[in-house]
C-alpha cells in the first residue's frame, strides 16, 4: 500500500510561481510510475506530467511544457511540482498519483493524494 500526502499550492498572481509537494510512504518499491494531474472546476481531470519511478522520462502536457518542472528528494521520499509563469487557466486542484504493476509508460494510476488547490489570478 502506498500513501500520498500533499502540501503547498495556494494563490498567486499571473506570472507567479508555486510549488506543490507530495510525500510518498508505504510500499515505495511497488511503484512503477508517478504523475501529477489537475482538475479545474467543472472540467475533466487532466494529466500534467507522468514519469517513471526513477524520475526519468517525464512527459509533460503541452499546456505546461517549459513552465512546469518535476523534481524529487529521495532522502525525504518527496516529489515536487514546480510551477512557473502561472496563468489563470492553471487554476485547478492538483493531485499527485502513483501506479504499481503497470510499467511505464503504460501507467494505470491507482493511488492518489488528497489534492492541493492552486489559484492564479489575472
Amino acid at each position: 500500500q502506498v500513501d500520498l500526502v500533499q502540501s503547498g499550492g495556494g494563490s498567486v498572481q499571473f506570472g507567479g510561481s508555486l510549488r506543490v509537494s507530495c510525500v510518498v510512504s508505504g510500499d515505495i518499491f511497488s511503484i512503477d510510475c508517478f504523475g501529477w494531474f489537475r482538475q479545474a472546476a467543472g472540467k475533466e481531470r487532466e494529466e500534467v506530467v507522468v514519469f517513471d519511478s526513477a524520475g526519468r522520462r517525464p512527459s509533460y502536457a503541452d499546456s505546461v511544457k517549459g513552465r512546469f518542472t518535476i523534481s524529487q528528494d529521495n532522502a525525504k521520499n518527496t516529489l515536487y511540482l514546480e510551477m512557473n509563469s502561472l496563468k489563470p487557466e492553471d487554476t485547478a486542484m492538483y493531485y499527485c498519483a502513483t501506479a504499481g504493476g503497470t510499467p511505464f509508460p503504460n501507467c494505470k494510476f491507482n493511488t492518489w493524494g488528497q489534492g492541493t488547490q492552486v489559484t492564479v489570478s489575472s
